[in-house]
């Protein structure tokens, strides 16, 4: 998507004005400028607006930590990184409680065992991981939390509320749920954060998939999340577009995350056709669901195409991004732009970005290739 310099300079001056005098701020502001003066005027606009900052970031960036979650939310600095070489300290000891990454580098490793199937492809617990995070996090709006309920998003409470996860769309959840309170009450860690960590974990693990950069430091809440905030597999492109604004999260946006069905498979929606993928390679983060989806593609009897991803592939505010994704190139480009869309749906009600710790170091590498990829594969 482009954008008019007009709409973004109404975008700086109220995110000037909103934000405080943290010194790394001109030299964002300065990369924006740069950047839509070298943008052409939007011949395909989707309704998008420039992208906002969000929960305390809103208020003033007063870190370096804040600065560089605001230079992702804004897209001026990749929301991917393959930092990795670090060496824990012992579990338990001093110097692993005094480093924040530390045990996320132990929870990283049980996941890797979790995860990952005999033929290095994801596996369905994996799948249903990134299905969490999605469900954790999307339960949050803008215009609630402006009218005083900033409750919900990416606080664990999916797993910490007594009824939440017996919502209908939350269906087939509680194993994967089961499994993340073992591994909370194991190492210690906060449940916002395991949900978030576990679904970033997972996408990489998938073949193919990116290597999202993770921070550390969201607050947990029993408090159930408001109601009627997660996607339908029904919704018109119109209420899902809707649905995903009202979350600070463009069309162009949503288009990339709608991705994450290249792992699902449904249960619920036809139960005559339980354990149907939504494309053919369930076990690898390819772009086949987009050329699946739009049925460009061979569509093998098996696939199970969502009516609301349908709907989005043929939107005309949509449909050229979803084309995009399905050419040439396209794994890059998705891969870039989930990382970015995903990294702000799992801040979304996180009002303590400034005290946050990135933690991307302990992850796994991504695997950029994967023979198979882009064919029908048995999922594991």
């Amino acid at each position: 998507m482009k954008i008019s310099i007009l709409t973004l300079g109404f975008g700086l001056l109220t995110f000037i004005d909103s934000t405080l005098a943290y010194p790394g701020i001109r030299n964002t502001i300065r990369e924006i400028e740069k950047r839509v003066a070298q943008t052409p005027p939007d011949g395909n606009n989707d309704g998008s607006t420039p992208p906002v900052l969000i929960g305390d970031l809103k208020n003033g960036i007063r870190t370096p930590v804040g600065q560089t979650i605001a230079n992702i939310l804004l897209k001026t600095e990749s929301g991917q990184s393959s930092e990795a070489g670090y060496t824990p300290p012992i579990i338990g000891s001093k110097k692993c409680k005094q480093d924040t990454c530390c045990v996320w580098w132990y929870v990283s490793q049980a996941l890797t065992i979790i995860f990952k199937g005999p033929s290095g492809r994801c596996n369905k617990n994996a799948r249903a991981a990134v299905r969490l995070g999605f469900h954790d996090a999307g339960t949050w709006s803008q215009p609630l939390a402006d009218s005083g309920s900033d409750f919900g998003g990416a606080d664990g409470s999916i797993a910490l509320s007594s009824d939440e996860i017996n919502r209908g769309e939350n269906n087939g959840l509680q194993d994967i749920i089961g499994k993340m309170k073992i591994i909370k009450a194991t190492f210690g860690v906060g449940m916002g954060d395991l949900i978030q960590f576990a679904g970033i974990h997972a996408t990489v693990t998938c073949p193919l998939g990116p290597r999202i950069r993770f921070f550390a430091g969201r607050k947990d809440s029993s408090k159930s999340a408001p109601n009627n905030l997660l996607p339908g597999v029904n919704d018109s492109a119109d209420k899902l577009i809707q649905l995903f604004q009202d979350k600070t999260i463009a069309p162009h946006d949503l288009v990339a995350l709608l991705g994450a069905h290249t792992t699902s498979q449904q249960f619920f929606v036809d139960p005559k056709r339980k354990g149907e993928p939504q494309d053919g390679t369930p076990g690898i983060w390819d772009t086949l669901f987009y050329n699946q989806t739009m049925g460009t593609g061979p569509l093998p009897k098996k696939v199970f195409r969502f009516a609301s991803d349908i709907v989005i592939s043929q939107d005309s505010r949509t449909k050229s991004e979803w084309v995009q994704f399905a050419g040439p190139g396209g794994q890059s480009h998705w891969n870039d732009d989930y990382a970015h869309s995903y990294i702000r749906l799992s801040m979304l009600g996180v009002n303590n970005m400034n005290s946050m710790t990135e933690c991307t170091k302990v992850l796994p590498a991504a695997q950029s290739t994967f023979k198979g990829a882009g064919e029908l594969l048995v999922e594991e």
